[in-house]
């Protein structure tokens, strides 16, 4: 992801991570439309890394035939399940300057991810997460999930006064260096970690960013709501405590310097970001690190 411009400014790039347990069954087909789609119109240098969570089934086995076969996919392997324990693993140890992440499903549109990271990139924002309940935002699912998301994130308003509106939207991005100075201050491995990291965030004062997102629920789904539920209460609690003690200060968070400009209009995307075209398709999109 170190590639260099013309001039040899390194050009910024972003990881993102597939986060998997036994997903071999779809595994294939959504690592395959991701990195078709980052190679046709994303204009920065790009890796996929798919984490796999303890898998029992065929995944492991998917997973590094993906990287023997897609340039841009690597693959990692972790001996226990959770969410936040993939995602500490790998974002912690990415030479990226921006981390990202996103549900093998591909439940949100994939058009959204470009929005998601660009001010990560610009320096604008520290992090950025797609929201569902933006009013922008196109959802389709079942009433049960409608009414536990916006409940969860009542209860985060109410409790602990968060201000973003989608705390678990599997959409997610960060700039590397903010959150390796997050990270040991972020205790949970599952499903609060996004919680944490963002509640984190906020008592530090950085800028998050949302994205409105077009997003469809999948019906082979296999979260476990009612635990998910009982486990987030307890985070919940947790962060509430650690806010009324002081715990969530972090000192040595990096700042914003400078907000670059982006340039709104860019050539066209439909070429491959690989090859003779990418430096000049690209060249103006390009910071120094």
């Amino acid at each position: 992801m170190n590639e260099t411009n013309a001039v040899g400014v390194r050009r910024r790039s972003v990881e993102v991570v597939v986060p998997v347990h036994n997903e071999a069954h779809v595994l294939a087909d959504s690592v395959g439309t991701l990195h078709a789609h980052l190679e046709e119109s994303f204009p920065f240098p790009f890796r996929i890394t798919i984490a796999d969570n303890a898998s029992t089934d065929g995944t492991w086995r998917v997973a590094t035939s993906l990287t023997e076969s897609l340039p841009h996919v690597h693959a990692v392997r972790l001996a226990a399940k959770g969410r936040g324990r993939a995602l500490q693993h790998v974002w912690s140890e990415s030479t990226a300057d921006v981390v990202a992440y996103m549900d093998v499903d591909l439940s949100t549109g994939l058009e959204g991810f470009l929005p998601l990271v660009a001010p990560l990139l610009s320096g604008h924002s520290d992090l950025a997460i797609g929201s569902r309940l933006h009013r922008q935002s196109d959802v389709v699912r079942g009433p049960k999930r409608e009414f536990v998301s916006r409940s969860y994130n009542l209860l985060l308003k109410l409790g602990l006064a968060a201000r973003f509106s989608d705390a678990q939207c599997g959409f997610k991005a960060v700039r590397a260096d903010v959150f390796r100075a997050l990270a040991p201050h972020i205790e949970d491995t599952a499903w609060f970690f996004d919680t944490e990291l963002l509640v984190l965030a906020q008592r530090n004062r950085l800028r998050i960013h949302e994205v409105p997102v077009d997003w469809v629920d999948d019906p082979d789904s296999r979260v476990d709501i009612v635990a998910t539920a009982l486990d987030d209460l307890r985070g919940v609690r947790r962060m509430l405590r650690a806010t009324v003690t002081g715990r969530t200060r972090v000192t040595d968070v990096p700042r914003r310097t400078s907000t670059p400009h982006v340039p709104a209009a860019r050539e066209s995307l439909a070429v491959p970001p690989t090859g003779a075209h990418a430096t000049s398709r690209s060249e103006h999109l390009e910071y120094a690190s």
